[in-house]
């Protein structure tokens, strides 16, 4: 890959999206011992209303990365939750992810949200450091996430941004 990859939001069944969640799904798999909870949403839970799927293809079209941005009532109004965040092992220490973050980011603040949450594991250090770079810090679990051991939860407020301020206070303030 010679340039910046493109970004774009894609349906979860177009070409070489299900092949990457695969990958970040074995990915996911191997970081935990048999028995310990690994709470990922399958390919049919991102094909609904409310989930944009931001996909980074390499220069040949190959879909080398993704993110969720998932805005629904379950969340409140305000917030939306990030969710399975992966780039291909071989693109991996280029930017990319950052990239995609930066991307749903951008594209929530521009919808009006004003928090955004997201789960990962107690082994993905990566990604906890990636998203303590972007402003994102550890919260109480929320959602489906409480009582899941292995969960780390972490939220970021987009106030400041040109947003309108929460009606009720943000998650990681109290909540």
């Amino acid at each position: 890959m010679t340039t910046t990859p493109s970004i774009s939001v894609e349906s979860p069944h177009a070409a070489g999206i299900p092949q990457l969640l695969e990958r970040g799904a074995a990915y996911a798999h191997s970081l935990y011992p048999a028995g310990e909870t690994n709470v990922q949403l399958e390919l049919s839970e991102l094909d609904r209303t409310g989930v944009s799927i931001y996909v980074a293809r390499a220069d040949d079209g190959a879909a080398i990365g993704l993110v969720a941005l998932i805005e629904d009532v379950e969340h409140g109004a305000g917030r939306a939750e990030l969710a399975r965040l992966f780039v291909d092992e071989a693109f991996r220490g280029r930017g990319i992810a950052a990239l995609l973050l930066m991307r749903a980011e951008t594209d929530a603040m521009a919808r009006g949200v004003r928090e955004l949450v997201l789960q990962t594991g107690t082994a993905h250090l990566a990604a906890q450091a990636l998203y303590a770079k972007h402003g994102y810090r550890r919260v109480d679990p929320f959602g489906r996430y409480v009582g899941v051991p292995a969960s780390v939860c972490m939220a970021k407020s987009l106030l400041g941004f040109g947003a309108a301020p929460l009606t009720d206070l943000p998650l990681a303030v109290g909540e």
